[in-house]
C-alpha cells in the first residue's frame, strides 16, 4: 500500500496534474473575487483544493487523484443543493468536473498497488454519477398539459375579411388571430405533412454589408388562388397558391442605404374597391409600405401600379417629415386597412438621436392614396399634412409594427413605442411621456384617439409594444364583452373592453425600484397584469450559466458586478445594469395566436436579460459612435440593435449587451431556456402547459453548431398559428426547425428544417381542397440564423 503515497508510478498523472492546478488556479483567483462580491464560496474553496489535487498529481502520487475523486462528489451534492434536478443547470457544475473525473479514473489503476481499490471506487462513483444524470435526463421541466377547454365559444370576427379558404390579411384578419378553422390536417394524419413546393424570392443581398441587415419577416396574405408578399427590400410578388409558381413581380427600387437595422418587410395589405368592376384596373390592389417610406399600390391581378393611387401608384409618406438620413424612417409593417383607410406607422431608428423624425400615424384612402388625416401627439389639431414651414413634431413616440381594426367600432388599435432615444427620459415632454408604450384607440374617421393605456410609465428600458392586440369575445360573468388581449415585451397580458380601453382583468400598480441616473423620473410605481405574465421571477446569482464552472463563474462575477434590484432596475452609468427581460423579451412582433372556439392563447415568448450600461457623451465620442448619416465617424457603433447607440442629444450612449452573452463562449450567462411556447385558458388565465422552444442543433460555443437535437428553449422571433385541427405551426426559433405542436399537449408531432432561419410566422389556407401551411425562410441577422429566400409550402400528400 504504500506504493500509493510515494512517488514512483503514474507517470500519466503530471499532464492531468498540470491541467487541474492551472484550472485551480483560476477557479480560486474568480472564486476570491466573486466571494468579495459577496457571491458563492464554492469556487474559491474548490479551487484551492483542485490546487493541490494537481501538485499531488504533479509529484506522482495517488493522493492526488483520490483528492479529486472527493472535490468531484462534493460538487456532485453542491450542484443538487444549488439547482436539484435543473438539468441545464447541472450542465456547468457537472460536465466539465466529469470529463476529469474519467481522466483521473484512468490515471488510477497506474499507481500500482492501488490498482483493484482504485477501480472499485472508480466504477462506484460512475455507477452514481450515472443514476443522478438519468434521474435529472428522465426529469421534465415542462408543466403538466391540461384538458382542452370544452368548445363553447362563438366568437363573431370584427374584421370584414375572414380567414378560412383564404387568409386575407397579416394576422389572418385584422382581428389578429392568427387563426384558420381549417381541420384537413390533424394531429393524427401531421407526421405525413411534406413539402408541396418552393418559391425563391430571388432578393438576396448585394454586398457584404447588406448581408449583416437581412432579415425576410413576411406573411404572406392569400385570397382567391392567389399569395401575395413581399421580399426583404419590399419587391412584390404573386405566385399560384397551389403551384407556387410565380404571377407577377414589381420592384419598388428601395436602395440599400435606407435599410434600417433590417432589411425586413412583415407583409403586404390587401383592398377590394367597394362597387367596383371586377374588371377594373385596381378594382382588388394589394398595397405595402417600404423601407424608403413610400406607400405602393398595384392591381391585384396583374401587379400593375394603381394610376389613381397618388402618382402612378406610389404615395411618400415622408412628406412633413424634414429632413432626414436614409434608414431613419422606414415602413417595415403591413398597414391596416379599416373602412377604406390605409393606417401606418414607421420604424424610426432606435438610439440614435433624440430630433429623429416624428412617430406620426398617419391615415390615406385605400382608393386615391390622399392623405386623410396625421395624428402628431403634439399637435392633433392638425388634420392632414402640416402647415407650412413646419414639420412633424420630432422624436415622438411612433408605430414600428402592425396595428389591429375593428371595422364594426372604426377603430384602429395602435401599439405605441417610446420617444426617441429610448434609455434617457429626461427630455420628454407631457404629452410624450402620456402616450409612449401605450396602445392607442384611434378613431380611423378623424385620426383621433378615443383612449389610451399604457403598459410601463416614463419607459427607458425600450419595452416598447411590438405584438398587434388581439381582438376577442371575452367571456365574463355578465357575458361576452368586445375585448383585445395585449401582449407586451415584459410578458404581461392584458385584457382590455376595446370600445373603452377599460381592464376587464384588474391591472394593479406595484412598487418598482428607484434611483438610477434620474431618480426624479422614475415612477414609483408600475403597471402589472392580474391576468396572466409570460415573465419569470427576478434572476438570481445561481441561474448564471455556462458550458465549464470557468465561464459560469464568471457570469456571477458579472452578476454581482453588476446593479440588479429586480423587474424595472433603472439604468446606471457607473456599471453595468441588468434588464430582465431584455427588450426582446415577452412577446415581440409575431403577436400571439387565438382559437376562439376553444378559448386558448397561443404565446410564444423569450426569457433573456440585457446586460446594459449608459455611457457618458464623451466616451462615446472617443469610441466613434455617431447616428446615421453623421460624417463624423461611426456607424452606429455596429452589431445588434442598442450595442453602442449613440443617443445624440442626450448625456448618454447606450451599450447592450442584447441576451448577456458570455466573454468567452459567446453563450448566453442566463441558464436555458431562453424561449419557450405556452397555451394559456383564455377564461381563467392559467396556463395550460409551457414548453421551452427550439433545440441546440444550430447553437453552441464560440458560434459553432452542436448538432444535438436537445430541447434547449431558443432566442425567437416570429409568431405561430392555431388551426381547427386542434395543431400548433410554429418556427421562430433558432434550429431553423417549422415544428408542428399538439395544442392539447404542448408536444411537438413533426419537424422540417427549413433552407434558412424561420424567423416569420407562418399562414394556412386552402387551394384545390388541400390545405397548405406556408412560411418564409428568410432567417435573421440578429438572431444568427442564415439568411435565405425561400417560401416554403408543405400539404399532406395528394388523395390522403
Amino acid at each position: 500500500m504504500a506504493t500509493s503515497s510515494r512517488p514512483g508510478g503514474g507517470w500519466a498523472a503530471v499532464p492531468l496534474g498540470i491541467v487541474i492546478a492551472l484550472i485551480g488556479l483560476v477557479l480560486a483567483g474568480g472564486g476570491a473575487w466573486l466571494a468579495l462580491l459577496g457571491g458563492s464560496l464554492y469556487y474559491l474553496i474548490a479551487g484551492i483544493a483542485l490546487i493541490v489535487s494537481g501538485v499531488l498529481l504533479i509529484l506522482r502520487r495517488a493522493a492526488g487523484a483520490w483528492l479529486y475523486v472527493a472535490i468531484f462528489v462534493a460538487t456532485l451534492l453542491w450542484a443538487f443543493w444549488e439547482v436539484g434536478l435543473d438539468a441545464w443547470g447541472l450542465v456547468p457544475r457537472l460536465v466539465g468536473p466529469f470529463v476529469l473525473l474519467l481522466l483521473v479514473v484512468l490515471v488510477l489503476p497506474t499507481f500500482g498497488a492501488a490498482r483493484w481499490r482504485s477501480a472499485f471506487a472508480s466504477i462506484a462513483v460512475l455507477v452514481v454519477l450515472g443514476v443522478g444524470l438519468g434521474v435529472v435526463a428522465g426529469r421534465s421541466s415542462d408543466a403538466a398539459p391540461g384538458a382542452l377547454p370544452p368548445v363553447a365559444l362563438a366568437m363573431a370576427d370584427p374584421s370584414p375579411l375572414q380567414a378560412g379558404a383564404d387568409w386575407p390579411a397579416y394576422g389572418g384578419t385584422f382581428a389578429a388571430r392568427r387563426y384558420s378553422p381549417l381541420a384537413q390536417i390533424t394531429p393524427d394524419n401531421v407526421a405525413q405533412l411534406q413539402r408541396a413546393w418552393i418559391f425563391h424570392t430571388g432578393d438576396m443581398p448585394r454586398t457584404a454589408a447588406a448581408a449583416k441587415q437581412y432579415g425576410a419577416e413576411t406573411t404572406p396574405l392569400k385570397i382567391g388562388n392567389t399569395l401575395y408578399l413581399c421580399s426583404a427590400r419590399n419587391i412584390m410578388i404573386a405566385v399560384d397558391a397551389a403551384s407556387g409558381r410565380q404571377r407577377w413581380r414589381y420592384d419598388p427600387q428601395v436602395p440599400d442605404a435606407w435599410i434600417p437595422y433590417t432589411a425586413a418587410c412583415r407583409g403586404v395589405a390587401y383592398y377590394a374597391v367597394p362597387n367596383a368592376p371586377g374588371n377594373q384596373l385596381c378594382a382588388a390592389r394589394v398595397i405595402e409600405g417600404t423601407l424608403d417610406g413610400r406607400l405602393i399600390a398595384v392591381d391585384a391581378p396583374s401587379g400593375r401600379p394603381c394610376p389613381d393611387f397618388g402618382t402612378n401608384g406610389q404615395v411618400d409618406a415622408k412628406i412633413g417629415l424634414g429632413p432626414m438620413a436614409p434608414g431613419m424612417f422606414s415602413i417595415s409593417s403591413s398597414p391596416t386597412i379599416v373602412r377604406g383607410v390605409v393606417v401606418t406607422g414607421a420604424e424610426i431608428l432606435d438610439g440614435q438621436r433624440r430630433d429623429a423624425p416624428s412617430g406620426v400615424i398617419q391615415g390615406f384612402d385605400a382608393v386615391t392614396g390622399q392623405k386623410r388625416w396625421a395624428w402628431d401627439m403634439m399637435h392633433p389639431d392638425w388634420q392632414g399634412d402640416p402647415p407650412a414651414g413646419q414639420t412633424y413634431e420630432r422624436g415622438t413616440p411612433n408605430m414600428w409594427t402592425t396595428a389591429s381594426g375593428d371595422e364594426q367600432l372604426g377603430l384602429v388599435y395602435l401599439p405605441m413605442g417610446n420617444s426617441a432615444v429610448d434609455y434617457w427620459s429626461s427630455s420628454r415632454r407631457p404629452v410624450e411621456n402620456e402616450f409612449a408604450t401605450s396602445l392607442v384607440a384611434l378613431d380611423v374617421t378623424t385620426g383621433r384617439p378615443r383612449w389610451r393605456f399604457q403598459a410601463v410609465h416614463r419607459d427607458v428600458w425600450d419595452y416598447d409594444f411590438g405584438a398587434q392586440a388581439t381582438l376577442v369575445d371575452f367571456p365574463t360573468a355578465g357575458g361576452a364583452v368586445p375585448a383585445l388581449i395585449l401582449p407586451s415585451k415584459q410578458g404581461d397580458l392584458f385584457v382590455l373592453d376595446r370600445r373603452t380601453g377599460r381592464p376587464l382583468v384588474p391591472v394593479v400598480e406595484r412598487p418598482v425600484p428607484q434611483g438610477g441616473v434620474e431618480p426624479q423620473q422614475r415612477s414609483r410605481t408600475q403597471p402589472f397584469s392580474t391576468y396572466h405574465t409570460l415573465r419569470r421571477p427576478d434572476l438570481t446569482e445561481r441561474q448564471m450559466w455556462g458550458m465549464s464552472p470557468i465561464d459560469q463563474m464568471i457570469c456571477r462575477i458579472q452578476f454581482r458586478r453588476a446593479a440588479y434590484r429586480g423587474y424595472f432596475t433603472p439604468p446606471e452609468t457607473d456599471r453595468r445594469y441588468i434588464e430582465y427581460p431584455g427588450y426582446n423579451g415577452g412577446t415581440d412582433w409575431g403577436g400571439i395566436a387565438v382559437d376562439p372556439r376553444r378559448g386558448i392563447i397561443v404565446a410564444n415568448y423569450n426569457d433573456m436579460p440585457n446586460y446594459n450600461r449608459l455611457v457618458p457623451r464623451a466616451e462615446a465620442n472617443r469610441r466613434g459612435w455617431a447616428p446615421r448619416g453623421e460624417e463624423r465617424g461611426g456607424s452606429m457603433g455596429g452589431g445588434a440593435e442598442g450595442a453602442g447607440d449613440p443617443q445624440w442629444g442626450a448625456p448618454y450612449a447606450i451599450s447592450v449587451n442584447a441576451g448577456w452573452r458570455m466573454p468567452l463562449t459567446g453563450l448566453l450567462c442566463k441558464e436555458p431556456p431562453y424561449g419557450g411556447i405556452r397555451a394559456i385558458d383564455m377564461r381563467t388565465g392559467r396556463t395550460m402547459w409551457d414548453r421551452p422552444l427550439g433545440t441546440a442543433r444550430e447553437n453552441g460555443p464560440f458560434g459553432i453548431p452542436s448538432g444535438l437535437p436537445l430541447t434547449i428553449g431558443t432566442p425567437n422571433n416570429g409568431g405561430s398559428v392555431v388551426t381547427a385541427g386542434g395543431l400548433i405551426f410554429v418556427a421562430a426559433a433558432t434550429d431553423n426547425l417549422i415544428r408542428a405542436i399538439d395544442l392539447r399537449t404542448g408536444r411537438v408531432l413533426w419537424s422540417d428544417a427549413l433552407p434558412a432561419g424561420g424567423q416569420a410566422t407562418p399562414m394556412v389556407y386552402e387551394a384545390n381542397g388541400r390545405e397548405y401551411l406556408v412560411i418564409m425562410a428568410g432567417g435573421h441577422h440578429f438572431m444568427e440564423t442564415p439568411i435565405g429566400d425561400a417560401l416554403v409550402a408543405y400539404a399532406l400528400p395528394r388523395g390522403t
